[in-house]
């Protein structure tokens, strides 16, 4: 029998408190502790020293490895620069960068000296960076000679930025500095700064439907729920290549790619370029990945570039397959089983929530299709309008006992909205979805996103997985469309296979597929094929931007969407 950390779900889950694993982190005396020095330090200083923390590989094929020690100290280095620009505890410090060391070691030497973390997407244009940095008033931001034209179009309308550190600026003018040049001045010893858990550590800008984004605070104590979900759901081991493909701009990034992972000593795999499916599996056999995190788009677009490339490559060092960001289709679980004898394991959690709340986990059966079972620690629910459970079975808000380590402490500068995520003493997600009679919790669809078609409630995730199933598509999104008649028709968005070519009579197959294989009402009555959907840069498909589109409503902030 295989053998997991988690090797007792239920009997865990029974008895669970967090305050039996508090020993699995180092804490400063007056019950203070702090994430990075969690991450990495702890590890400079025991049996992992040496240890490679961090396989870095360029986008061009440049290589460079961290050991856990090297991690230390350059972090140690980054936090005495800041102290020599005078960033204080608490101040924000952002980074602007794509997926190169520096961000890395940065966000970790801001977390040692107190100050607060924010990681910004590489591909944000002008309006975007100015948004997060004049709402968060940034005193540092980090970024490249490349990013730097961004910045400057802003940087007259950001008095709060004090310095602007540029990685490989050659000379220093004003507010631009060197980083190469002012690191070398820094010293590599570093006294870290004992925050109390309840400190706010790093912050993530996510978008709404409508309005400016909001900044979504994260405290110290997150490292605790971090270190406990990478070691139950993504199992990570001591001898482990890690890789986890998210950028740092996404929350997954934060708590499984630096926080959590490291905490847990994983040897992680960052790879800064393109999506090329031949270069990840390159990469996976190259570094011998043993656990693998990745996107249900990734998924699905690996799938569809398959035609035996896998066969080309030595992939067996995969032990176990992950999956966050959205919903994960039976299909894609089926490929992985196909072509790796392994599952992807879907998990559920949102960038308010900080860590993993529901997951598939190694040791448990899969029912292809849902969420998994929440947590130790995690009580979810499914709760009407009005806080109250509903039946097993019924569709509901999915809901969450606030407390866990890893909750947002706050929206930054907006109270009120902060204050909204909480009703009946629950966090209410937004989402909808059901639980069944063995506990396993079913995804519906976001709240405004449910379909009401002739009387009948649909969730767009069901109807996706069906259309996804159909040997000819590659990607699906459906949306519900006003209907003199029916209230709503279900319209669909649909990406085909390469080398299909779209006909009405490709559109009427799709129809009846869906009526076989899900239900008479919940086929889409409207086929629009599309050679790409709209993305977050983490990967989930926007529906509410299809919607915005086909009914000539505002688009709200677009600044996540990835070039498409």
């Amino acid at each position: 029998m295989p053998q997991y950390n988690l090797s007792d779900y239920q009997k865990t889950y029974d008895k669970f408190s967090y305050d039996q694993y508090k020993g699995e982190l180092d804490w400063f005396s007056g019950n203070r502790l702090n994430a990075a020095f969690n991450a990495v330090d702890r590890n400079a200083a025991n049996f992992r020293k040496n240890k490679v923390a961090l396989y870095w590989h360029g986008q061009d094929d440049q290589k460079q490895k961290f050991t856990f020690r090297e991690l230390s100290l350059l972090s140690n280095q980054f936090g005495n620069l800041l102290k020599n620009l005078d960033v204080d505890k608490g101040d924000r410090v952002f980074f602007f960068l794509p997926r190169v060391p520096e961000l890395y070691y940065g966000f970790l030497g801001t977390l040692k000296i107190g100050a607060i973390a924010g990681t910004l997407f590489s591909a944000f244009g002008h309006q975007a960076l100015y948004d997060r940095l004049e709402n968060s008033d940034a005193k540092v931001l980090v970024t490249n000679s490349d990013l730097l034209p961004r910045v400057k179009k802003i940087l007259p309308q950001l008095p709060a930025l004090k310095t602007v550190l540029v990685t490989d600026l050659k000379t220093a003018t004003g507010k631009f500095k060197s980083l190469s040049r002012e690191l070398k001045t820094a010293s590599d010893e570093l006294k870290v700064a004992h925050t109390k858990p309840s400190d706010p550590a790093f912050m993530l800008y996510t978008s709404g439907t409508t309005g400016k984004p909001k900044g979504v605070i994260h405290q110290h104590y997150a490292i605790l729920h971090e270190h406990l979900t990478a070691k139950w759901v993504l199992d990570i081991r001591d001898n482990d290549v890690y890789w986890c493909t998210a950028d740092p701009g996404w929350v997954t990034g934060i708590a499984y790619e630096i926080l959590g992972s490291w905490s847990n000593g994983a040897s992680s795999l960052i790879y800064a370029g393109r999506f090329d499916p031949a270069k990840w599996y390159q990469l996976i056999d190259e570094y011998q990945v043993n656990v693998w995190y990745t996107a249900p788009t990734a998924i699905r677009m690996l799938a569809a570039a398959d035609h035996d490339l896998t066969k080309k490559f030595n992939l067996s060092s995969l032990r176990h397959l992950a999956s966050v960001g959205e919903p994960l289709n039976p299909e894609a679980i089926a490929w992985g089983q196909k072509v790796f004898g392994l599952s992807f394991h879907d998990n559920w959690w949102q960038t308010e929530t900080g860590g993993i709340l529901i997951a598939n986990f190694p040791g448990l059966k899969i029912k292809p299709g849902s969420m998994g079972k929440p947590v130790p620690g995690i009580t979810a629910a499914i709760v009407d309008d009005n806080g109250k459970k509903v039946p097993v079975g019924h569709e509901g808000n999915l809901a969450i006992k606030p407390g866990w380590p890893s909750q947002m402490v706050k929206i930054w500068r907006r109270p009120e909205k902060y204050q909204s995520y909480f009703k009946a003493g629950w966090y209410i997600s937004g989402d909808r979805a059901r639980v069944d009679r063995d506990g396993y919790f079913w995804f519906i669809g976001r709240a405004d996103d449910v379909i009401k078609t002739a009387g009948e409630r649909v969730g767009p995730f069901e109807v996706e997985s069906a259309l996804v199933s159909h040997p000819k598509i590659t990607e699906a999104a459906v949306i519900g469309k006003p209907d003199p008649v029916r209230g709503q028709i279900i319209k669909a968005f649909i990406t085909l296979k390469q080398g299909v070519k779209p006909s009405e009579a490709l559109k009427k197959d799709i129809a009846s597929y869906v009526k076989k294989h899900l239900a008479g009402h919940a086929y889409p009555r409207e086929i629009e094929f599309r050679d790409h959907l709209p993305k977050t840069r983490s990967g989930k498909i926007v529906r509410r931007l299809l919607k915005a589109q086909e009914l000539g409503l505002p688009t709200g902030d677009t600044s996540t969407l990835e070039e498409y």
